[in-house]
C-alpha cells in the first residue's frame, strides 16, 4: 500500500482520522472517557447533572493541550467536532 494512498489530497490529512486519538495526554483522556461516560448516561434516560462540567472540561483539555503544542490543531478540531458537536468556521 502506498502511504499516499491514505492521505487526503486535498487537505494533506490521513483519510482515517482516527490516528489523531492516539497518545493523548493522560489529563484529555481523562476528560474524553468523562464526557463519554456521561452521553452514555443521558442516552440511557439515566438523570445526569454533570453533563455541562465534562464538556466544560474537555473543551479545557483539548485548548490546554493544543496552545501547549501537545496535540495539532487538526487533532483539536478533530476532538472538538467528534466529542463536542462544534464545527470550525
Amino acid at each position: 500500500m502506498n502511504p499516499s494512498d491514505s492521505m487526503d489530497p486535498e487537505t494533506g490529512l490521513p483519510v482515517d482520522l482516527s490516528c489523531f486519538e492516539v497518545d493523548l495526554p493522560s489529563f484529555l483522556k481523562e476528560s474524553i472517557e468523562a464526557m463519554k461516560e456521561g452521553q452514555a448516561k443521558l442516552a440511557r434516560g439515566e438523570k445526569y447533572f454533570d453533563w455541562d462540567c465534562d464538556f466544560c472540561d474537555l473543551q479545557s483539555s483539548i485548548n490546554v493541550a493544543e496552545v501547549e503544542q501537545i496535540i495539532s490543531p487538526e487533532q483539536a478540531w478533530y476532538l472538538r467536532e467528534k466529542y463536542l458537536g462544534l464545527r470550525r468556521e
